[in-house]
C-alpha cells in the first residue's frame, strides 16, 4: 500500500489496494484503519465498485446506518445522492432532489443530527458530470489546533444542538418534511471530539448546529459561523474532482465536507454508506454528561 498525501496536513490517496482487499484481508484493513485515523480522508481510485462491495468494505469499520426517512434509499444502507428521477431524467432545479443537493453544499458532518452520530462515510462515484460537482473537505482536527488556547478552553466542554430541519431550512422553509422532523428531533453533542487512538481533539460542528448551551441564539449562531469559517478557508481545504470509479471515505468526527454545484442539466449519481460511531471511536467524548 502506498500513501500519497493530497491536502495540507490531511487527506491521502491509497494506491496498490482496493475495497475488496480491505474487505477480505485483516492485515490490509488494519493498515487502512491506521491511515484513516491519521489522514481522516482516504481516496481509492479506479474501483469496480458495486453496492455489495461497498457494503462489505464499509462493514469492516463498524455497523452501518440505515438511511433516514425522506431520503432516496430510505430504510436501506444506501443514501442515493442524485439529480436523476426514476426514469433516468435530470430533475428541474426546483425539484426536491435538486434542493437537497443544494443543502448538501453547506459545510456539514454527516449524521450529527442523529441519536447515534457517524464515525465515517463512504461515497462512490457512479455518474459524474463533466464539470463541477466536486466535494470539498476541511480538517476540524487541524482547525482545533489553530484555535487560540482560550477558545479551546471555552469549547472543550461546551454543548451544541444539532437539527436536520435547521440546515434544510436554510435552503427552503419546508425542505425537511413533518415526517423527517418527527423522526429526527434535535440532539445535543459536545463541541470537541477526542480521538481515542491518537488523542487529538476535533471541532464537532456543522450546518446542522444551531444553538449552544448557555448562549443566546444570536451569539451561538455567530460563534458557530466563526468556527466553520476558521475551519474552511480555501488555504486549508482539499477539493476533490471526481472521476468515475472513485471512492472516498472520511472521518465525520474530524472532517467537514460539502458538495459543490454543477450545471443543472448534467447528471450526477453518488452512493453513500455511513458507519455509526461506537464507544471505541470516542463516542463518550461527545455524549452529553449524565
Amino acid at each position: 500500500m502506498q500513501i500519497v498525501p493530497l491536502g495540507r496536513g490531511f487527506a491521502a490517496e491509497l494506491r496498490g489496494i482496493g475495497l475488496a482487499d480491505v474487505a477480505e484481508r485483516a492485515e490490509i484493513y488494519a493498515a487502512v484503519r491506521a491511515a484513516f485515523e491519521q489522514y481522516s480522508v482516504l481516496l481509492f481510485r479506479n474501483q469496480a465498485v458495486t453496492d455489495d462491495l461497498q457494503v462489505a468494505f464499509s462493514r469492516c469499520f463498524g455497523p452501518l446506518e440505515h438511511t433516514k426517512v425522506g431520503s432516496l434509499g430510505a430504510g436501506s444502507y444506501f443514501a442515493i445522492l442524485t439529480n436523476l428521477d426514476a426514469g433516468g431524467n435530470v430533475v428541474p432545479a426546483d425539484h426536491r432532489q435538486a434542493l437537497v443537493a443544494k443543502a448538501n453544499q453547506l459545510w456539514h458532518t454527516d449524521s450529527s443530527f442523529k441519536a447515534v452520530p457517524a464515525l465515517a462515510s463512504v461515497l462512490s462515484a457512479r455518474i459524474v458530470p463533466d464539470t463541477g460537482g466536486e466535494t470539498e473537505f476541511a480538517s476540524t482536527r487541524l482547525a482545533w489546533q489553530r484555535l487560540p488556547a482560550e477558545l479551546q478552553a471555552r469549547l472543550v466542554d461546551a454543548y451544541a444542538w444539532h437539527d436536520y430541519a435547521h440546515s434544510r431550512g436554510k435552503i427552503a422553509p419546508h425542505l425537511a418534511t413533518a415526517v423527517e422532523q418527527k423522526a429526527l428531533p434535535p440532539v445535543r453533542w459536545r463541541m470537541a471530539w477526542l480521538n481515542p487512538v491518537n488523542h487529538c481533539r476535533s471541532l464537532y460542528v456543522a450546518s446542522h448546529a444551531y444553538a449552544i448551551d448557555g448562549m443566546t441564539m444570536a451569539a451561538a449562531q455567530a460563534l458557530l459561523a466563526e468556527l466553520i469559517d476558521r475551519a474552511t478557508g480555501p488555504e486549508v481545504t482539499y477539493l476533490h474532482r471526481w472521476r468515475a470509479g472513485d471512492v472516498i471515505m472520511w472521518d465525520n468526527r474530524a472532517v467537514l465536507h460539502r458538495g459543490r454545484p454543477w450545471p443543472d442539466h448534467l447528471a450526477r449519481r453518488m452512493i453513500r454508506t455511513t458507519i455509526s460511531a461506537g464507544e471505541a471511536d470516542g463516542l463518550a467524548s461527545v455524549r452529553p454528561a449524565a
